[in-house]
């Protein structure tokens, strides 16, 4: 048919469809959306910007990486991996579930976390694909754009990617290192106003390993009811705490505040990859009201809910998992904690803080000892060059001057790891009063 005819009809700038009609477009002009734009992961813009070339003499030990099978050392247990294999004989989960999850499988998660101070039933669970998929529904159901939310500082880099993807902002609250990283509650509270529309509470903590007190908890629930400010409680590390700590849900401590608490498989039970989590209710005054559950039930509907094989597994996982696993998880944990923070403790220049559980620990660098270096960035960065271990820069958890250690690896090589850290500190390390002799000559 040829090509289109300019229109002389009056349509300026548009082509005559020789169908009839006009073309509105007339070259390709596809663009990505606001929101793809918005979508940052400040952990992938930080490492994919430094140069992180190891020593070739010798091996890699990445002390980054918050999953907890990558070393083969923290397999999870046999009764879990049978649950899976039976769901899979059974020839029941090959297909679609509902979107919230198999009614038995809610009821299972319903069960396993229900207690008298805060009792669950199934239509209170909604299972994800992941914790990740949990915190964002979260946030979809409670804020709208030009809201904000609470988040610490330092904390876990998914609840800022998330929140400005969708127009909201994100305002951080300072987390204390020298009271074990709890909240600062003046400075929290000092951040409300009538925009905010959520409170995030990572209770263990990622990046610092701490488990906030029952007291420490009254006092956050205190600030968000005077404020009636909902909380999303980030609790995937759950009772991944050390001996001689308790840690306490959040939930059973609210006599008023609504709380939406995020959890799954991934690191109780050691198995991230398979994209189990959920959303468990908790609104005993019914301050959500049906319009939060309803937003659930819609913004679940958008992917269909997690794995059909584990959700058919989930009842077994959770009622036949032994508490021996569990402690000896815990076990490790310690372990490896207590030797990474003995090992550093004697390190000048360095000031780890002891975790009280989940896979982590944190550690200051005094920079104005280390004037090779500008920042943690650059701190981490050369030690990758220099002894081939790469921690995570606290930067990527808007918190720098701090290194992040996953206490997960082998023992024998968090032991490596610590003695080559020491070797690279006492290079670099330069005691106060020869940097004053030396800025006076």
């Amino acid at each position: 048919f040829g090509l289109p005819l300019v229109s002389t009809n009056g349509h300026m700038g548009r082509v005559q469809h020789p169908f009839g009609g006009f073309c509105i477009k007339q070259r390709w002009n596809v663009r990505p959306s606001e929101m793809s734009k918005k979508t940052l992961n400040p952990i992938r813009a930080i490492v994919d910007g430094m140069k992180l070339t190891p020593n070739p003499e010798k091996p890699m030990i990445a002390l980054s990486i918050g999953d907890p099978t990558v070393f083969g050392n923290m397999p999870t247990d046999d009764t879990v991996l049978q649950a899976v294999k039976e769901a899979i004989d059974s020839h029941k989960y090959n297909g679609y579930a509902p979107s919230v999850g198999y009614q038995k499988s809610r009821e299972a998660v319903a069960n396993f976390y229900s207690c008298p101070e805060a009792p669950l039933e199934d239509k209170d669970v909604i299972l994800t694909s992941g914790c990740s998929q949990a915190i964002e529904l979260a946030i979809s159901v409670l804020c709208n754009p030009g809201d904000n939310i609470l988040v610490p500082r330092p904390g876990f880099s998914l609840y800022k990617t998330l929140a400005v993807s969708m127009g909201i902002q994100v305002k951080h609250y300072n987390l204390l290192p020298e009271k074990s990283w709890e909240i600062d509650l003046q400075h929290l509270e000092s951040l409300i106003d009538d925009k905010t529309a959520c409170l995030i509470v990572n209770n263990p903590s990622n990046p610092c390993g701490s488990v906030f007190s029952r007291e420490h908890q009254h006092k956050i629930l205190s600030v968000a009811s005077r404020n009636c400010i909902p909380i999303l409680a980030d609790e995937i590390y759950g009772d991944m705490v050390f001996p001689g700590c308790d840690f306490q849900p959040l939930a059973p401590l609210s006599s008023d505040v609504p709380i939406l608490s995020c959890g799954g498989l991934a690191k109780r039970w050691l198995v991230p990859g398979w994209r189990m989590g959920w959303i468990l209710i908790h609104d005993r005054n019914d301050i959500f009201g049906t319009g939060i559950r309803e937003g659930l039930v819609k913004l679940s509907q958008r992917i269909l809910g997690p794995c059909t094989v584990v959700q058919g597994a989930l009842e077994s996982i959770l009622n036949d998992t032994p508490p021996e696993f569990y402690q000896g998880t815990i076990s490790f944990l310690k372990s490896n904690s207590e030797i990474c923070f003995s090992e550093l403790s004697t390190v000048p220049g360095l000031n780890p803080v002891m975790p009280s559980g989940a896979m982590y620990i944190m550690v200051r660098i005094e920079m104005e000892h280390f004037p090779d270096f500008q920042n943690d960035v650059e701190f981490t960065e050369r030690l990758v060059t220099e002894q081939s271990v790469f921690c995570l820069p606290a930067t990527a958890f808007e918190y720098p001057n701090f290194f992040r250690i996953v206490v997960t690896v082998p023992e024998e090589m968090m032991i490596e790891a610590c003695i080559r850290i020491r070797e690279f500190c006492a290079r670099h390390y330069r005691p106060r009063s020869q940097d004053s002799h030396e800025l006076d000559q």
